[in-house]
């Protein structure tokens, strides 16, 4: 096992644990501006992630691994040591009383928020952007996070009336694609999308009230431009007022039986016809 130089954590009473404990709770995450980070893949891409723009920070500020996982994950043990930053082995025992899971893999980063300003996002000139209206399951926020960044997405965007970013399970969710791509969070819906509108994205509404369907759009090759999809409530949609602030609002196309497609699926569809229209001949992306 690599040498963490660092005694092994034992007690639940300690001040590291009682502290990392207390980030499961979202106002001592926003009080400290912290939060955990549980598996191999998603600490190595937190790991990897590095300093925080403009700053001599690390994104992580150290990591937990129980004896059995420093061995199992030697790599991501030795590339965070090789980052200079701590890492600590502790009992199983400890590492499950700091996780959010039922089964946790045994290793764990405590890190810095990573979230990104909504004008850095504006000003990096985003050809393909997911925006989050009124999404309150972090499990569909991560999936969707996740989604956006396998589909080449330059963004994506939580507005203030959807779940916490830093949530466990968006966390989890995200399997380290948090990592991956800029994410503005806690943006008002009517300023998301009338800032991506005034910087030439075009906004659509995704939601099965749409006169427009998925297929008509790639029919017509509108998809090719910079374009921005907003994603509403996993139970009721978006609201009236939020469609009424976009381009467009279309629905997916039901060819067969099935009443509707879930948030993460319609948001994969949506995405993914995007990102195809774009990289096409014509499209925004073609040339470069």
């Amino acid at each position: 096992m690599p040498s963490t130089d660092t005694p092994l954590l034992t007690s639940l009473r300690s001040p590291r644990v009682v502290a990392a404990r207390r980030l499961a709770k979202r106002n001592q995450r926003t009080k400290e501006r912290r939060f955990l980070v549980e598996g191999p893949q998603a600490v190595r891409e937190a790991v990897g992630f590095g300093r925080l723009p403009g700053t001599s920070e690390h994104a992580v500020v150290e990591v937990y691994v129980g004896l059995e996982a420093a061995e199992r994950h030697a790599d991501i043990v030795e590339a965070a040591l090789a980052e200079g930053l701590p890492v600590l082995t502790a009992t199983d025992e400890v590492i499950a009383d700091i996780c959010d899971t039922v089964t946790p893999q045994g290793i764990v980063a405590l890190c810095r928020f990573i979230d990104t300003p909504f004008a850095e996002v504006l000003a990096a000139r985003p050809k393909l952007v997911a925006v989050l209206a009124h999404v309150r399951d972090p499990g569909n926020a991560g999936t969707v996070l996740r989604t956006a960044d396998a589909a080449g997405a330059d963004a994506v965007v939580l507005t203030d009336a959807s779940v916490d970013l830093y949530n466990p399970k968006a966390v989890r969710a995200s399997v380290g694609s948090l990592f991956h791509l800029p994410v503005a969070v806690g943006v008002p819906v009517e300023e998301a999308v009338g800032q991506l509108r005034a910087a030439g994205v075009r906004v659509l509404a995704a939601d099965g009230a749409g006169e427009r369907d998925l297929d008509q759009e790639l029919d017509e090759g509108t998809l090719g431009a910079p374009g921005a999809w907003v994603f509403g409530n996993e139970a009721w949609g978006l609201p009236e007022e939020t469609r009424a602030l976009t381009d467009e609002v279309v629905r997916v196309p039901i060819h067969g039986h099935a009443e509707s497609l879930n948030l993460a699926t319609a948001a994969a569809v949506c995405l993914y016809a995007s990102a195809r229209a774009q990289r096409s001949p014509g499209g925004c992306r073609s040339n470069g």
